[in-house]
């Protein structure tokens, strides 16, 4: 009998490159509404909440797609999953670029949410059959990194483009190279390497198991303590770089600050990159030591620092800088929690527990940019600059000192984890 050779690592990373890709796109789209804040504040004539709204219709789809999405990534092919995402989040882009009010601006970016919603997980899934168990950890650091190559994407680069041909046309651009990965992705990727003739470092490629309902898998990895302490733990700390990266810190800096949109973007883009940055230094570090929980709670422990000292200080703009990238290193810590998480269940119920976990700083997303435009209005002096709010500098602390009382409840709850010692469990 012939032992079939494991698939060479430039088929395994470009599989799953083509579903990183989409990952990249809906990053991307996640954090645009941040360069374009006032463009949509003065066009649809909205509060910061009303914008904060906006930008998290986003995340609302996202996360109540991430526990159907974690069971159908185990049920279903990614060559179906993923190609589908891509052609809905064309389709959601092209609603939002054509959106003759917040309502339908509302509508687009719900659309977009619910269908990229599909992409992390999906990428979770094929590296556990594309990928030798050790390098999990590495995969799943390099999707955060990919991710916010888009978030890059989304900030000075596109502020540019916005400046030269305005917003609705770049979106239609965005809508039309997404609808060509959808494309990409159906011809390229397969869920398993023995589709294409390899061996498969899944352990139960081999056959399926039989599934029982959506609530009873979610159910079942709730019961496993670190899976409910890891979905919670992310909604402060990933959730601080999403509510800053992805809306709230560019008016901050330009009303603050004085910065220039393409300035300001800059800043925000490189909080995403030391975010970037941590999530596989952290994660492979922590598969060095053999051990999650340390780290991830030095993480969330150096984040409340950081977002404690915003909140509470005026600092010249080069501290500010230094502590905010600070801050998204130790959000990193992320990645850390993914691999935690999946290490805290066995093996079959890892796609639904991974759909469960990545709820987290999604709801991060969702929960605190909208809650950062109010407490914003609620400080508002009624200063208006082209049809755009401008809020005072206390504002924007009173905002931060909300998120670090979120990341202060993340610190708590990473104490009560239980250690896995980088090991899969293998029983209930």
């Amino acid at each position: 009998m012939t032992t079939r050779p494991l698939p060479p690592a430039t088929l395994a990373w470009t599989v799953w490159g083509l579903g990183a890709a989409l990952y990249l796109i809906g990053f991307y789209q996640r954090v645009a509404p941040a360069v374009i804040s006032d463009r949509l504040m003065a066009e649809f004539a909205i509060s910061g909440a009303a914008l904060g709204n906006l930008s998290a219709f986003y995340f609302y789809s996202y996360v109540v797609m991430q526990i159907p999405t974690g069971v159908l990534a185990v049920r279903c092919s990614a060559r179906e999953l993923l190609p589908a995402g891509a052609a809905l989040a064309a389709a959601g882009t092209v609603l939002f670029a054509f959106a003759p009010d917040v309502t339908w601006a509302s509508v687009g970016r719900l659309l977009i949410g619910g269908s990229v919603a599909v992409a992390f997980v999906s990428m979770l899934k094929l590296a556990t059959h594309w990928f030798a168990p050790q390098q999990f950890a590495l995969a799943s650091g390099m999707a955060l990194f990919v991710g916010i190559i888009g978030g890059v994407f989304g900030g000075v680069p596109l502020r540019m483009l916005v400046d030269a041909f305005g917003w609705r046309a770049v979106m239609l651009v965005s809508a039309a190279v997404t609808a060509l990965l959808a494309v990409a992705i159906w011809l390229r990727v397969r869920n398993d390497p023995a589709e294409r003739g390899y061996a498969s470092h899944h352990p139960h490629a081999a056959g399926s198991a039989a599934h029982g309902s959506i609530l009873r898998g979610v159910l079942e990895v709730l019961s496993y303590r670190n899976v409910w302490i890891l979905l919670i733990t992310p909604i402060g700390v990933a959730g601080a770089v999403l509510t800053f990266g992805g809306l709230w810190g560019v008016p901050y800096l330009r009303q603050v600050y004085g910065l220039e949109a393409g300035s300001a973007a800059a800043i925000t883009s490189a909080l995403l990159v030391a975010w970037a940055l941590g999530g596989p230094l952290l994660g492979t570090l922590s598969q060095r030591i053999g051990r999650r929980k340390p780290l991830h709670v030095a993480g969330c422990a150096v984040a409340l620092l950081c977002w404690s000292v915003l909140a509470l200080v005026h600092l010249p703009l080069p501290a500010l800088i230094a502590v905010l990238l600070v801050g998204g290193f130790a959000a990193g810590n992320l990645i850390i929690g993914f691999a935690f998480n999946k290490e805290s269940v066995p093996p079959h119920l890892a796609g639904t527990a991974s759909g469960v976990c990545n709820m987290g700083p999604l709801m991060g997303g969702m929960l605190l940019q909208p809650a950062m435009g109010w407490v914003l209005d609620r400080h508002w002096s009624g200063t208006l600059e082209a049809g755009v709010r401008i809020y005072p500098p206390e504002a924007f602390q009173a905002g931060f000192l909300l998120i670090a009382g979120c990341i202060a409840l993340s610190l708590v709850l990473s104490l009560l984890s239980q250690e896995t010692f980088c090991r899969q469990r293998v029983s209930p």
